[in-house]
């Protein structure tokens, strides 16, 4: 399939790029998307109401709570990622991918066959807390070789480019898949037991597996769900909105601050325990300085609609790019406030966190995968268009409503939560105990469980509204914004 929708154009001739595995990878990040939200509104009706754990391990809350991490993290993020870097790469570099489509499709189901096993590991119990083991090292190992395939085709696809310049999408795009490799491998070094058993011992221990465990954690959260989606926003929204990037020299600056600073946050989620006092600050204090190059890429992403801003009322494919901009603004600018000791001796432990954490997963990561898709969708099948512009904007404000109804009801609860922790009586007592604090938190899981039905909702009209563009649909419909205009 052909298709002249890179960024840069100077090759003369347009080769046949390798789109059959990317087409799986879409159908995959639906699929996975759905079982993912999905399992998150059930475990969130589960807090607020315990009946639902049906008194049987493989549906209680501690086992999949995992599953739904890691659905919508590594199978809807995942496969979103793997997917627009293989459409991306080969259209910002005007060749087919490296190695050809049989060792992408290596890397596309042995990624399925990696999520399935690790879910599987979840719901039977498999996996244990790492003080003690981690059974899953031939999982770990399955994944490390598909992610070096995967590295593979990648830059190879770049060294082999027709195009003299790398495209700034490519750069965010390398450091998530180098540096996804290196926190994979140190977090999870362990030695089997046996060959043959799934048993084995990890080489940390101690404040040493916690530090590197947060190493891993918040780098995931740097690399996998910003640097990597942050590609995708370097290159679709200036496709969607057919404008030039704004600046790119500020993204140069982005790519280049992001990539040195996060490496050093991981530590602010270690405030107050046995972590050295001068880790602590120093990964507040990294914190604190990502505020600057991470609204650098707001800026970027939101001024690149100069002139195109009239686009956001009859395009909510836009709106859904757009959109996701401003919650990534949002999150970068609460994820540092938060890791402020001060402020950090309130929201730990607490809901506060849960709600910081799906504004960025809900409003930054899903939003722009839906663009993503949204825009995906119709070229890899050959449509002239989506079946209904006015379903996606159906979707758009449904999951709104559903991440505002989520994120704010976490807040308040959380805030709730730490003020209730943290008050004492007249004789220096604590005034609540746990289970008071518990009880008080009922009403906003609830909502918290309202706001992702709403979510989910919003998903499965994306969903039908996708089949029907794969199957050639077309809705007769007026335009979005057809009776604004005429006004």
């Amino acid at each position: 399939m052909t298709d002249q929708s890179g960024p840069m154009t100077s090759a003369s001739v347009i080769p046949v790029y390798d789109d059959e595995v990317v087409r799986k990878f879409v159908v995959a990040t639906i699929f996975w998307g759905v079982i993912g939200f999905a399992a998150g509104v059930l475990i969130a009706f589960q807090l607020a109401f315990p009946a639902l754990n049906l008194d049987l391990e493989w549906t209680s809350f501690g086992r999949l709570r995992p599953v739904h991490t890691s659905a919508v993290i590594f199978a809807f993020g995942g496969n979103i990622l793997i997917g627009t870097t293989l459409f991306i790469v080969q259209r910002t570099s005007k060749v087919s991918l490296f190695g050809g489509s049989g060792l992408a499709h290596v890397v596309f189901w042995g990624y399925q066959a990696f999520i399935v096993m690790a879910a599987l590991s979840y719901v039977l119990g498999f996996s244990q807390s790492k003080e003690y083991a981690e059974p899953e090292w031939f999982i770990d190992l399955w994944l490390t070789i598909i992610w070096v395939i995967y590295l593979v085709i990648f830059a190879g696809t770049i060294f082999i480019r027709k195009e003299k310049h790398i495209y700034v999408a490519n750069w965010f795009f390398l450091a998530f898949i180098l540096t996804i490799a290196m926190l994979h491998i140190v977090n999870n070094l362990a030695v089997p037991v046996s060959w043959t058993g799934a048993k084995s011992y990890i080489l940390w221990s101690g404040v040493q597996d916690a530090m590197t465990q947060w190493w891993y954690g918040h780098n995931a959260v740097g690399f996998f769900l910003t640097a990597g989606f942050l590609g995708m926003m370097y290159y679709f929204i200036p496709k969607q909105a057919e404008r030039p990037v704004y600046s790119y020299r500020l993204s140069v600056v982005h790519f280049w601050s992001i990539t040195f600073l996060y490496i050093w946050a991981g530590p602010h989620h270690l405030h107050y325990t046995a972590l050295p006092d001068w880790t602590q600050t120093l990964g507040m204090t990294f914190s604190v300085m990502l505020w600057m190059p991470s609204w650098g890429g707001m800026i970027n992403g939101f001024m690149t609609l100069s002139g195109a801003w009239d686009k956001l009322r009859t395009d909510p494919t836009l709106r859904f790019l757009v959109t996701s901009v401003g919650f990534y603004g949002m999150s970068t600018f609460e994820g540092p406030l938060m890791s402020i000791k001060a402020v950090n001796s309130l929201s730990h432990y607490t809901d506060w966190t849960i709600g910081h954490v799906h504004s960025g997963a809900l409003g930054w990561n899903a939003f722009i995968s839906f663009g993503a898709l949204y825009y995906l969708v119709p070229k890899l099948w050959g449509r002239e268009r989506l079946y209904s512009l006015r379903l996606v904007n159906t979707h758009f404000w449904i999951a709104t409503v559903g991440i505002v109804l989520y994120i704010s009801s976490m807040w308040v609860s959380g805030i709730m939560q730490g003020l209730m922790w943290r008050t004492y009586d007249e004789l220096g007592f604590l005034q609540y105990s746990f289970i008071e604090t518990v009880e008080a938190m009922h009403p906003y899981y609830v909502i918290r469980g309202t706001g992702g039905v709403l979510f989910l909702i919003g998903s499965l009209i994306m969903v039908y509204n996708l089949v029907k563009t794969m199957k050639g649909h077309v809705r007769n419909e007026a335009p979005i914004g057809a009776s604004t205009a005429k006004a």
